[in-house]
């Protein structure tokens, strides 16, 4: 099959007529048709059978279908990258950020980074870290950050400051003095609101309770550090977050704690090797080092 031969017949499949795979390709009915023919032809088979007035897909139309398909995204990969190369000018900032960050790191760091560049164009995005990977590859972002370093061949990963997953209970949990004070993780209660073990720093925190042959009776779960802070601020519980979430937490109502045995966590930097970052985009990532570490000392002082 031809590149063009692909494009018809996975444009049939979509629309369900000749005239409507027409309409989605920009060309005429008769050109598709055409197409369609050659395709089958140099084939050998027939792909699909009119019934009643209707084109019905024959089994092998189905089966082939499946792998044309995927093809077909790879196919609109390669154009949006094409775009992305031709139309995005150098001076313009496009950053993706997991929702973590970009709830809490980034907003400071965009606000600096404005005061010294008002007039440059900047796209945020808030992805997780494997849609992150996939954007960095096709050209729709410039840079991100993300709590992890997907250690992939094509991207470079750099750690922009270092934190520690920190225990966030309501108030009056402890007394001021301890507040400074790293938390064993014996001491923790043991119905904490925990994070979804695919999330790997929580991975990490239960593992460090493993060492020490902790088992919680876990009864709410969370899929975000945010909503974990937010239930604590509320009286939910005790929770185990990352620095950056629990910088922005409302201290009137929670206290923090880092945690012993320390669980590191990094802010990673992550760009494609061997593609320079442009002057604005360098100052953005200056910025955003600037924002964690702040988030870093509010933590480590509360």
């Amino acid at each position: 099959m031809r590149l063009r031969h692909i494009e018809v017949f996975h444009a049939i499949m979509q629309a369900g007529t000749i005239s409507g795979a027409a309409q989605l390709l920009s060309i005429s009915q008769p050109a598709a048709t055409k197409v369609l023919q050659h395709c089958e032809m140099r084939l050998g088979l027939t792909l699909f059978e009119r019934i009643k007035g209707k084109l019905h897909p024959t089994p092998e139309a189905r089966k082939l279908f499946v792998e044309v398909d995927k093809l077909n995204r790879d196919l609109q990969a390669v154009r949006r990258l094409a775009s992305n190369l031709k139309n995005n000018p150098d001076e313009a900032v496009r950053l993706a950020s997991t929702p973590t960050l970009s709830m809490t790191v980034i907003p400071a760091a965009l606000a600096a980074w404005r005061s010294k560049f008002p007039k440059v164009h900047c796209t945020l995005a808030s992805q997780h870290t494997s849609e992150i990977v996939n954007a960095l590859l096709l050209g729709d972002v410039d840079f991100a950050v993300s709590l992890y370093d997907p250690s992939h061949p094509n991207i470079a990963s750099e750690s922009l400051t270092q934190g520690k997953m920190t225990a966030i209970a309501p108030i009056g949990t402890w007394t001021k003095k301890l507040n400074n004070v790293p938390l064993p993780v014996v001491e923790l209660p043991k119905n904490l609101i925990a994070l979804d073990l695919d999330d790997h720093l929580a991975s990490r925190v239960m593992d460090a309770c493993d060492e020490q042959g902790l088992q919680f009776n876990t009864h709410t779960v969370v899929q975000t550090y945010l909503l974990a802070r937010t239930l604590v601020e509320h009286g939910a519980g005790t929770a185990i977050i990352d620095p950056f979430t629990a910088a922005t937490a409302d201290h009137a109502k929670v206290q923090c704690r880092s945690l012993l045995p320390v669980v590191p966590v990094d802010l990673y930097l992550l760009t494609m090797k061997s593609v320079p970052l442009s002057r604005s985009a360098l100052a953005f990532v200056k910025c955003v080092r600037e924002a964690a570490a702040e988030c870093i000392s509010k933590t480590a002082d509360e």
